[in-house]
């Protein structure tokens, strides 16, 4: 994807010009945004080092399953942990982008989950990883990312303009779930040459890529924050961003049924190795194909996205795209062939891609700029903390009834949930 995704991008720079918005039509072209160089020199950075964090991702599912005998509740604990981080750090860290260089601070926390990265591999490797390190390194990165999340979303805005911004988000999604089509075979790879902590130890390399991107932005291409002489408190500037979605129905009932979605969908680290393993049975070379269904399709959604540009009926797309994972989401847990499995899961990803990068065009759309690293935290807590937390009583459910009908139960519940809210905020239809 990486070479495609250059090669269209040049291509559009190099007819009207970098950074020359008189040349360049705005309300066309899926890689429209990639013509603001400051925007495309991270974007680059980030698809790099997303390759990494889907080979980590991979790898440290089958390193929990393979020190707890294939325990479904510790993948869940694991997500736990991780998700608790958010829920404690990520309204911080929203207000605290707000507030300081956003730079700075991605270059800090990108630093930090380097050594983290660094650290799992050198325990896995020296053979004295125990599950509670992972769970420890766990909460550690669901702490960084809690800061790293919000800065890296509060700085698109000031690096493509706002008729490209629902452009530049769904690339965004585009380059971490692009990887995710060759993160998990390559590491599937390397775990066989170099073992698990082949890939933990790539994976801290592919931050590299973020800092260097990070060092090439000049500090004058970004506003630098107004500091107030009176900072207001983390949680009443929360309550504060939390008001205005409230008075926006269109976006709450977004956010809800987004939330929804998230809580009860069982995550793709907790849902594939388990349906593999226990449905399916096969091995570690169809999983990582598997988890390339899911990145491929989170491309094709991204891409649509990317393609419709300013489309004025978002929410109609939004309705839908929940409606196409539901139904995905059944058919995978009533699968029992590797290709049915191969096409749902495809399906599921794309369908919620779309979802996503719709309700965060919504979110940024609602708030000014003083709030968007705020508002950021907020999809940050529901993407990387509640989800996380989800797996826990989804992989309870797993270890009662089996991973295909706790995924059933999982896609009967937002199912309900969609259609409550979607016709209690008919508002959503015309947003």
């Amino acid at each position: 994807m990486l070479p495609i995704a250059l090669r269209l991008s040049w291509v559009a720079v190099k007819r009207n010009g970098p950074d020359s918005p008189s040349n360049v039509p705005r309300t066309s072209g899926t890689f429209r945004a990639l013509r603001h160089r400051h925007y495309r020199t991270l974007w680059i950075g980030m698809l790099a080092s997303a390759l990494g964090t889907w080979m980590q991702i991979v790898a440290q599912s089958l390193l929990v399953l393979r020190i707890t005998g294939n325990s479904a509740i510790a993948l869940g604990t694991v997500s736990v942990a991780q998700a608790s981080a958010f829920f404690f750090f990520a309204p911080l860290g929203g207000t605290f982008a707000d507030r300081h260089d956003k730079r700075r601070l991605l270059f800090r926390t990108q630093t930090l989950l380097m050594l983290t990265a660094f650290t799992l591999a050198a325990l896995t490797a020296s053979g004295t990883i125990r599950l509670w390190m992972v769970i420890v390194l766990a909460f550690t990165s669901g702490t960084l990312l809690s800061f790293d999340q919000p800065a890296r979303a509060a700085l698109l805005p000031l690096l493509a303009p706002p008729e490209d911004l629902t452009n530049a988000i769904s690339l965004q999604t585009l380059a971490f779930n692009a990887a995710s089509i060759a993160g998990p075979p390559l590491g599937g790879v390397v775990a066989a040459v170099a073992g698990l902590a082949g890939d933990f130890a790539l994976n801290g390399c592919s931050y590299l890529a973020v800092i260097l991107s990070l060092l090439l932005l000049p500090p004058d291409a970004i506003a630098t924050p107004v500091r107030s002489s009176a900072p207001t408190r983390t949680w009443t500037a929360v309550r504060e961003m939390l008001a205005v979605i409230q008075k926006k129905p269109a976006v709450s009932a977004a956010v809800l049924v987004y939330a929804v979605l998230l809580f009860v969908a069982p995550s793709q680290a907790l849902l594939v190795p388990i349906f593999v393993t226990s449905v399916l049975h096969r091995g570690a070379q169809q999983l990582g194909f598997l988890f390339a269904a899911s990145g491929l399709g989170t491309v094709v959604g991204s891409l649509v996205v990317a393609s419709f540009g300013d489309n004025p009926r978002k929410g109609r797309i939004l309705v839908s795209a929940n409606a196409v994972w539901v139904m995905a989401l059944a058919l995978f847990a009533l699968s029992r062939s590797f290709a049915s499995s191969f096409a749902m899961l495809f399906l599921m990803a794309a369908a919620q891609s779309v979802f996503m990068t719709l309700v965060i065009t919504l979110m940024q759309g609602s708030v000014d700029a003083r709030m968007r690293g705020r508002i950021m935290s907020l999809n940050t807590l529901l993407m990387m903390g509640v989800r996380p937390l989800g797996d826990f009583p989804v992989s309870v459910a797993t270890s009662f009834f089996g991973i295909a009908n706790a995924a059933l139960l999982s896609a009967s519940v937002v199912a309900v949930a969609g259609a409550l809210v979607f016709s209690l905020r008919p508002a959503i239809w015309r947003s």
